[in-house]
């Protein structure tokens, strides 16, 4: 098998697991058995994207999902999903070029699929593909020159369908799905609960074994949901002849719903599809887009730093979003931090640090990292390069460090966070690079209270912050953030070897409009 076929295969391999990462239910002709359904994975605007790495290349295409709107198409209620997979990188550029598009419209109350289209682009052709499947809600909703597939799931609906299960431990499942022409016969067990690491992070997730028979490359892989009510596939593993495919989550976000224009009992769908997001490589986990940000170009936040119950304090810090514009021949946000000793302290303790990070705007993942700290007899002047598409950063030393990709600098960490749902009981996580090397925190919300700030007492959520250390907690770091949509960080406290350490928020700044 050549190379360029290859890349074709694993790329429709790719759409494939993805689709078959469902304990659903065996189909008949006549309809579908009674199996729980949740409208949870169907969340207008949901976009999750995949990145792909096979064999000893490490990332060989991307995969976009969205669950676009909900309006008439045909006449009949439906919601309209969409998935875009391309290749990446050099493959793209240098080896085989696929980009392709799918859309299929389901039921809202079933989540069976009554129509999907297929655009495929390579090379050399660019095709576009159309199927009816199961039976439509009246005579003219499927023309008489198209087949009829009653009771099946095209991959799109079917990745959502599995999500909307309750994949309790010990179950088994069986489904056949309908998609490169052909059925695919799936088995599906529900092995129970276990602890995921991928780029992005570590994610209590539910491990399932699927095996495919049929005319299929690959019999068997292992699908990880995450352990939530959203049910989102965070990693899928399959052995093919020629090496090993790999998805991984890259991205979850919601897209702002665009305005609903008046009905229309013809396709297409009423409501507008959202714009694709371009980069194969997000945010791990909520990335936004400028326009929601919770922050705004100028923002100025002052800390005032205290050590154990003493009122005096001992440190200031300032957090500045300077500016956008083109950095280092790249769009970007200007962000800094200062810190220092206050002049009492600084005869027992010196420290004077300034980081300054250059982040992409729509991720907020740093490219361009400086750090000049001093801290007691410790100095450190430090240029960091991150090129986050290889998962590498490189020090102005030459040093080369690989890192997840979607890892965050001290800095940009900061500012993505509060772009998190962060309503308790809601746990994140996140690559930080530490010392110059990779570690994942992990955001945990822990409830609704108020604090006293100053002589105010202001509604909060209590944040806890944890690594993957062996030790996970114990600087015993906590964040009580406003409970409204800035989500400005109002108090942070941890353990020291000097003792408790507290910081806070001294002066909320107006921000230009």
């Amino acid at each position: 098998m050549n190379l360029s076929l290859k890349l074709r295969v694993i790329l429709n391999l790719t759409i494939l697991l993805l689709a078959l990462s469902l304990p659903v239910f065996a189909q008949e002709n006549n309809g579908a058995q009674s199996v729980p359904f949740s409208d949870a994975p169907y969340k207008i605007g949901e976009h999750l994207t995949y990145d792909v790495s096979f064999s000893n290349f490490l990332s060989v295409a991307h995969v976009d999902m969205q669950v676009v709107s909900h309006g008439l198409y045909a006449g009949r209620d439906s919601l309209q999903l969409k998935a875009h997979a391309e290749t990446t990188g050099v493959v793209n550029v240098a080896l085989f070029s696929i980009n392709n598009d799918y859309i299929t419209y389901i039921d809202p109350t079933t989540g069976l699929p009554f129509h999907s289209q297929e655009t495929v682009r390579d090379a050399t052709r660019s095709n576009d593909f159309s199927l009816d499947l199961n039976q439509p809600a009246g005579t003219d909703a499927i023309p008489p020159r198209q087949r009829s597939f009653p009771g099946t799931y095209d991959f799109l609906s079917a990745f959502y369908r599995v999500r909307a299960l309750p994949l309790a431990p010990g179950s088994v499942y069986t489904l056949s799905v309908r998609g490169e022409s052909q059925n695919y016969e799936v088995e599906i067990k529900v092995a129970g609960a276990e602890v995921v690491k991928t780029n992005v992070g570590s994610f209590p997730s539910i491990a399932t074994q699927v095996k495919v028979s049929g005319n299929s490359p690959f019999k068997s892989a292992r699908v990880y949901f995450s352990d939530d009510e959203r049910h989102v596939p965070v990693l899928i593993t399959a052995r093919i002849s020629t090496g090993e495919l790999r998805i991984e989550l890259a991205g979850s976000e919601f897209i702002r719903p665009a305005p609903v224009a008046s009905a229309s009992p013809t396709p297409p769908v009423v409501v507008a599809t959202p714009a694709p997001t371009p980069n194969p490589n997000p945010s791990p986990v909520q990335p936004v887009g400028p326009i929601d940000w919770p922050f705004a170009i100028g923002e100025q936040l002052n800390y005032q730093v205290f050590l154990g119950n003493s009122n005096v304090p001992v440190g200031i810090a300032t957090f500045q979003i300077k500016g956008r514009s083109r950095y280092f021949d790249r769009d970007g946000l200007y962000l800094t931090v200062t810190a220092k000793t206050t002049e009492a302290a600084a005869r027992i303790f010196v420290a004077n640090d300034t980081i300054e990070s250059y982040v992409d705007p729509k991720s907020l993942l740093p490219y361009r990292t400086f750090m000049n700290l001093v801290e007691g007899k410790r100095r450190l002047n430090q240029t960091l390069t991150t090129n986050q598409d290889y998962g590498v950063v490189t020090t102005d030393k030459g040093q080369r460090i690989e890192i997840p990709i979607g890892t965050h600098d001290y800095v940009s960490v900061f500012y993505v966070g509060r772009t998190f749902n962060l309503a308790p009981p809601k746990r994140n996580a996140v690559s930080v690079l530490v010392e110059n090397k990779p570690k994942t925190l992990f955001i945990s919300s822990l409830r609704r209270e108020t604090i006293e700030l100053g002589q105010q007492k202001v509604p909060a959520i209590a944040l806890s912050l944890t690594t993957d250390d062996p030790e996970p907690d114990k600087f015993r770091f906590r964040v009580w953030i406003s409970n409204d949509r800035r989500r400005l960080p109002l108090r942070m406290t941890c353990q020291t070897v000097l003792g408790p350490l507290r910081a806070d928020l001294a002066i909320v700044p107006s921000t230009p409009q």
